[in-house]
């Protein structure tokens, strides 16, 4: 029945519900539709979620995500054809960043994979693309003849993004572990309020922080997630942390220069366009889409993605033109004002010879033709921001 009312566009009547749903009208969020799902937009003002995430730690129900469980002897052959980076070279309780792309090369998602023991991985795919990615995996194995076993654990589970400075502190006095030599995508089992969770220390905010994975709730048993949930604000209190919404979250990946699947790369957009080449393992041997990108490499890219700073208090939105002197030379795919730089800032693809730091360019928005120069994100100064930022606030928790 869901899927004859998505079809018919009466998507309203019928959108999943997370394991934290109810916990969100308590704490007073604002809810909107996102990928078929119902999901916090905001809590208080955006600006506010975006500097709690900049300044003390914020948290995320990311649990629209698609999760799935890879396992069986041909785990690893299907990953390491499907995905662009290196499977093999990924030791349990270690994980990346990585594509799985399609024949010509394109994105069908960008995705973050951990081993979980041998012949183990967990999968997190955009939640718009959890089904089509599930069906892909399917064929791929078939096709390859693996003995493999693809589960969708995305309705038997719920993710918690706790983001931010302080975060990595907050998960430690929630857990009782202390969690330094837990480096960037390692993963690590811990227990938050007598709650098992398997945590990954990863993120969509550019801020340091952990993803929290409970397993085996839903959204009609959500107990143990909600107890999460709630566990992490109580300790956030003394810190001025805030339950935070999907609008503040992609402010955050946009001022940390994080593509959004469907506006900065899609099946049409390929790696070597998108300045993401980093990811992608040519050494590694075969893999979907590995001879179009290497035959993109070789001929050239007629457009690049770039970061685009407002230097006139305009805001760029998706779609608007970019020009040098009059001529149109590319596209926004990402827009919006940053409250942590405080001005304007975009992402799109221009021709390769303006795709560099340093370019003025103008950007036709709404309010009319904006001056900008281009930049490689982030877009914060990144000593006083991010991951590698040089103080971190005082945790006071």
């Amino acid at each position: 029945m869901k899927k004859v009312l998505k079809e018919a566009g009466w998507l309203s009547l019928k959108l999943d519900k997370t394991p934290l749903y109810s916990l969100h009208q308590e704490l007073g969020a604002k809810m909107f539709e996102f990928a078929g799902w119902s999901m916090p937009l905001r809590y208080t003002k955006v600006t506010e979620e975006v500097l709690a995430v900049r300044n003390s730690y914020g948290l995320f129900d990311v649990s629209h995500m698609g999760r799935f469980f890879i396992e069986g002897e041909g785990a690893l052959e299907l990953m390491q054809m499907s995905t662009t980076n290196d499977v093999s070279k990924l030791q349990p309780l270690k994980g990346h960043y990585t594509f799985i792309t399609n024949e010509k090369g394109g994105f069908k998602d960008d995705c973050i994979l951990t081993c979980m023991g041998k012949d183990k991985y967990f999968l997190v795919v955009n939640a718009a693309n959890r089904v089509k990615i599930g069906e892909w995996l399917a064929k791929v194995a078939a096709d390859m003849d693996l003995s493999v076993q693809i589960t969708d654990i995305t309705f038997s589970s719920a993710s918690i993004a706790v983001q931010g400075p302080l975060a990595p502190r907050a998960v430690e006095k929630a857990s009782g572990l202390n969690l330094s030599n837990v480096s960037r995508f390692s993963a690590v089992w811990m227990e938050i309020s007598g709650i098992k969770v398997f945590a990954t220390r990863t993120g969509y905010t550019g801020e340091d922080g952990f993803e929290l994975y409970v397993f085996n709730v839903s959204a009609e048993e959500p107990e143990n997630a909600v107890e999460v949930f709630k566990k992490m604000l109580e300790i956030g209190e003394a810190v001025k942390a805030k339950p935070c919404g999907l609008a503040a979250r992609d402010v955050l990946r946009l001022e940390a220069g994080f593509v959004l699947y469907g506006n900065d790369v899609d099946e049409g957009i390929t790696p070597v366009e998108a300045d993401l080449m980093r990811f992608v393992k040519l050494d590694k041997g075969s893999f979907i889409g590995r001879e179009a990108i290497e035959t993109q490499l070789a001929r050239g890219i007629s457009r690049k993605r770039i970061g685009i700073k407002m230097i006139t208090p305009h805001i760029p939105r998706k779609g608007n033109r970019v020009m040098v002197g009059g001529e149109e030379v590319g596209f926004v795919t990402s827009g919006n004002h940053s409250p942590t730089v405080g001005t304007g800032i975009a992402m799109g693809y221009l021709k390769p010879e303006y795709a560099r730091p340093g370019v003025k360019v103008e950007v036709e928005t709404r309010a009319g033709v904006g001056e900008a120069l281009t930049t490689s994100p982030p877009f914060y100064d990144t000593s006083v921001y991010g991951l590698r930022r040089s103080t971190k606030p005082e945790a006071r928790l």
